[in-house]
């Protein structure tokens, strides 16, 4: 029996016998399936090709990213806070060499995670460290495809995790894509964890956001307007998408309001 886990999208399965004959996630037209056709690997496998690295982004956030890259290659971050450290997103990689370095930090109390796409190896993280719980969006929940004790269904339009860390649901990208608001983040000022709920472009003074990436099928204005409405309870300086060069530094709030503006302007 092996966990498989999917080369397109990177989300790890129930154990099985064979390799899957189909990927869900990647069938649905927010992902894509591989058009040299559907394939399978394991952790066992990945060990003899792939490293995972860490690196700081800001004082007490510490990205990790597998390389060579691997699936979607998105760079979770670990959020270091006075009540615990707290994994945003996933990746479908981790050997003893990334647990051991994780541990350095401090471990991981609680893991969440912004939607479907980035659910990846999140039972192995869990189990990798005292079965730390996985926070998911209840709406999301018909898309985990290794269901485990150690999840957490929350409901609610937000969740705080301790007193610096709250999710808050946005909708958008999946019924229940989510980002975290980190109040001790940019020395204070606050930072938001988008995954893709909100996307950091290439002008990293604007944000996008999209139903689909890889099939890039927009948002209506309802949507966008709506995550908007989600996050504008909260202060924040920094959005942090899910890979390396996708960062607004500097004015992160009001940036998300004028790319919201511009968006909504252009689908109408």
């Amino acid at each position: 029996m092996h966990n498989y886990i999917c080369t397109t999208c990177g989300v790890q399965y129930t154990a099985t016998e064979a390799a899957p004959a189909h990927c869900p996630i990647c069938e649905d037209d927010r992902q894509y399936v591989n058009p040299n056709s559907q394939s399978w690997t394991t952790l066992a496998a990945m060990r003899a090709n792939y490293h995972n690295v860490l690196r700081e982004v800001e004082p007490g956030l510490i990205g990790i990213v597998t390389e060579p890259k691997f699936a979607i290659g998105q760079r979770p971050l670990l959020v270091q806070t006075a009540h615990g450290n707290v994994l945003w997103d996933c990746i479908s990689y981790i050997d003893e060499a990334t647990i051991d370095a994780v541990n350095a930090l401090g471990g991981i109390d609680a893991i969440a995670i912004s939607h479907p796409h980035f659910y990846d190896s999140m039972v192995e993280w869990s189990r990798a460290f005292g079965d730390a719980p996985i926070y998911l969006h209840a709406a999301n929940r018909e898309w985990v495809m290794r269901p485990d004790p150690a999840i957490v269904y929350w409901e609610d339009d937000t969740y705080a995790l301790n007193d610096e860390i709250t999710l808050v649901r946005c909708g958008g990208h999946f019924p229940g894509s989510s980002v975290l608001h980190w109040s001790q983040g940019a020395g204070g000022k606050g930072v938001i964890l988008t995954g893709d709920t909100i996307m950091v472009v290439a002008d990293t003074r604007y944000v996008t956001f999209m139903y689909s990436y890889p099939n890039d099928i927009p948002l209506n204005a309802r949507a966008v307007q709506g995550i908007v409405d989600a996050i504008d309870p909260f202060a924040f300086d920094r959005v942090y998408s899910a890979w390396w060069e996708k960062v607004v530094s500097t004015d992160g709030k009001a940036a998300v309001r004028r790319s919201a503006a511009r968006y909504i302007a252009h689908i109408r």
